[in-house]
């Protein structure tokens, strides 16, 4: 029986796809902060044994790929800056368009979980990837207090608060979320030696070694 679990165990978590959301705005968004926890994601998590697809979405995707990959994906990495409390603009075309046209064709999810005779209830549980996992990686202009002090701008909300809309998404296809990871303040105090720091920690105790 020990073998057995062990084996399973071993086959789970085996793929990884990384998005990276990131929308490139002169002087301001270059995107060289969500490419280098793309890059050390990637490295660090074949260095672990998995085998790792990535898409740029700002370079361009192909629908039915990218739902291939949804499915080949025992895990999905998003990497993401926050513009508006928010995903940039072209991350969120992705999703409307990934996501609703893998809808329509009965893949990722086949249909929205109501049963007719009620249907008011059970929405949202008619996903296709049940057992599959999914990990938000953000990072933010806003300073970790911010969240953390009921007195600030977030009214003590954390950031998976404000990302359950993304959350809810892949919920919507069964998944179950690892814990996220965000760097704060990035633009007016960046401690980014510090951040990747926490990052590859963050991977180490999220994916456990092969």
């Amino acid at each position: 029986m020990g073998v057995v679990i062990k084996l399973i165990m071993e086959k789970s978590m085996q793929n990884v796809l990384i998005i990276n959301g990131h929308q490139h705005y002169d002087g301001f968004a270059e995107g060289r902060l969500n490419q280098t926890l793309t890059d050390r994601a990637s490295a660090q998590l074949r260095n672990l044994g998995y085998e790792v697809r990535t898409t740029l979405i700002e370079s361009g995707y192909d629908i039915d790929q990218e739902i291939d990959k949804h499915e080949w994906a025992d895990v999905v990495f998003i990497q993401t800056p926050t513009y508006w409390m928010s995903v940039p603009y072209l991350f969120k075309k992705y999703i409307d368009e990934v996501y609703t046209t893998a809808l329509t064709k009965g893949r990722l999810a086949a249909h929205d979980g109501r049963i007719i005779d009620d249907p008011s209830k059970k929405y949202g549980t008619g996903g296709l990837l049940g057992g599959k996992k999914y990990l938000v990686s953000s990072t933010w202009n806003a300073p970790q207090e911010a969240f953390a002090d009921p007195d600030q701008f977030f009214d003590g909300q954390d950031v998976d608060a404000v990302f359950m809309w993304l959350h809810k998404n892949f919920q919507f296809f069964g998944m179950e979320a690892l814990p996220s990871f965000t760097c704060y303040d990035v633009l007016k105090n960046p401690q980014i030696d510090n951040d990747l720091r926490r990052f590859e920690q963050h991977l180490n105790q999220a994916f456990a070694p092969r």
